[in-house]
């Protein structure tokens, strides 16, 4: 149980909290402890008040995360709406904070007349979960404009890293152990105000056409395999629109599972387990899910 002085610390303490209400796919059982930091000196202290066995699950717009019913020991803790920092840090480079949501960005960047963000417009999440996936879209991947990032440790110590200290591949980055980002530095070129809006607008309209935006969902589920694409693979497979109770691929696209209303994680998780075995039975092709799993099975 982590030591909360309400002296010391800013940020919200929730017990027992339904992760339901903070993941995109609005599923998941309780977390013993939610916390929503203040600001990154409040993150700090209350990362320092943890004993050390305590379990840390960290957690922006709740996109491509899929809590399970059981709920999550230990702590949660929200970077959305609390690391919310986005400014200039000097001519050419942007800092984000982790919880601020890609699209912010985009739209920071574009209105400054910097190019190159445009991409994270199309990403349904944070910048923290962006640099720990190396999130992409439209062609664009996140670690494409790196600089720099800022992490933290349990101990509450800070840390500024480049993209040297870390492997970066598709949907996957590897780097210094116990450590978390807390915000990036992004180096963009200068370009026209005008194209920069005029390409995000045009991004947001072709995700809303060819994405469930309308039904919780969590993002892309699954990994491109090399040389094709999941959603081919999985329509060729016959899966599109199947369901495990409210859980059902999208029919609009079908590397996403949309929940219809009343889904739990264990039908979505028997749904994406059931995608993996049809698509290898059918075309020896195992593919590697995006959305990270989290959680306990049973309460």
């Amino acid at each position: 149980m982590p030591a909360k002085s309400s002296t010391s610390l800013r940020g919200r303490l929730l017990m027992n909290e339904p992760m339901s209400r903070h993941t995109s796919w609005r599923v998941g059982g309780p977390a013993d402890r939610l916390y929503i930091p203040a600001d990154l000196d409040d993150l700090a202290a209350f990362l320092m008040s943890l004993p050390a066995p305590e379990q840390l699950h960290w957690v922006g717009l709740g996109s491509n995360l899929l809590v399970r019913d059981g709920g999550v020991r230990g702590t949660v803790i929200m970077t959305s709406g609390a690391l919310s920092g986005l400014a200039i840090l000097r001519a050419g480079v942007v800092r984000a904070e982790a919880g601020v949501a890609g699209a912010k960005v985009a739209r920071f960047c574009s209105e400054r007349e910097l190019v190159g963000a445009e991409f994270l417009a199309g990403i349904p999440g944070t910048v923290g979960g962006a640099l720990a996936m190396n999130a992409g879209a439209f062609g664009g991947e996140t670690w494409n404009i790196v600089e720099a990032v800022e992490t933290i440790d349990r101990h509450g110590e800070r840390r500024t890293r480049t993209p040297s200290d870390y492997t970066i591949d598709y949907r996957k980055v590897g780097g210094p152990q116990g450590e978390w980002f807390v915000a990036a530095h992004f180096r963009l070129d200068s370009g026209d105000v005008s194209q920069g809006k005029t390409l995000i607008k045009t991004l947001l309209a072709k995700r809303g056409a060819t994405q469930p935006t309308q039904l919780p969902n969590a993002g892309s589920i699954f990994k491109n395999p090399p040389g094709d694409y999941a959603a081919r693979l999985i329509e060729a497979s016959g899966m599109k629109g199947a369901c495990e109770g409210k859980a059902c691929v999208s029919e609009l696209h079908a590397n996403f599972i949309v929940n219809q209303g009343s889904a739990t994680a264990a039908e979505i998780e028997r749904l994406i387990s059931r995608i993996q075995a049809t698509v290898e039975n059918l075309h020896g092709v195992t593919l590697e899910t995006e959305v990270r799993v989290i959680g306990e099975i049973n309460a």
